[in-house]
């Protein structure tokens, strides 16, 4: 008779929850069916790199979020990562992005702010958006714990760890007795 441990089958069955957000972030709807959404399983070494760039992170600019969300990295199974293709345009000339038009917006020097590389077409922001919301409800389905962080994404950039992504954003993952992401202090 074979025994699965609770720990073993929880592990595994937040990484299969993980591969079921991917689809669900690809399959999310996009704007005009076009697809410039990214997205990744980061677990072992190279999640443990995330809790290594957070600290650094929240050491360099004094703000202690980043190490209780590091924290938050470390104590978690999986992190999913979701980001866009944000610096190509839509076509729809909006405006949004502070340009007159696509047109000007395609030609403007693309320039990496502190975080994210910029400027970014709202239609793609939206789009990673729903993507992530689309994530997360499959998470929430299988009831597996998660939370959206922006910080996560500005390490798994410096990182390089979605290298094609102009934005990003990451979802850890955990199931225990209680939400390690809920009640968090800073």
């Amino acid at each position: 008779m074979i025994i699965i441990r609770s720990e073993d089958g929880e592990r595994d069955g937040i990484l299969h929850v993980a591969r079921l957000m991917l689809v669900s972030a690809r399959t999310a709807p996009k704007s005009g069916g076009v697809d410039d959404v990214l997205a990744a399983i980061v677990l072992g070494a190279k999640r443990e790199a995330l809790v290594v760039e957070m600290d650094r992170i929240a050491e360099e600019r004094k703000i202690d979020g980043f190490g209780r969300d590091a924290e938050n990295v470390k104590d978690s199974e999986v992190v999913v990562l979701v980001g866009v293709r944000g610096t190509k345009s839509f076509g729809l000339d909006c405006g949004a992005c502070g340009y007159v038009n696509c047109d000007e917006f395609e030609k403007a020097e693309k320039k990496v702010g502190r975080d994210f590389v910029g400027a970014t077409c709202l239609l793609k922001a939206l789009d990673l958006g729903i993507a992530l919301g689309s994530a997360v409800k499959t998470a929430s389905i299988f009831n597996v714990d998660n939370r959206i962080m922006y910080r996560i994404g500005v390490a798994a950039r410096r990182l390089n760890l979605l290298p094609e992504a102009s934005v990003i954003m990451g979802i850890p993952l955990s199931a225990r007795g209680k939400n390690i992401y809920f009640d968090r202090k800073c």
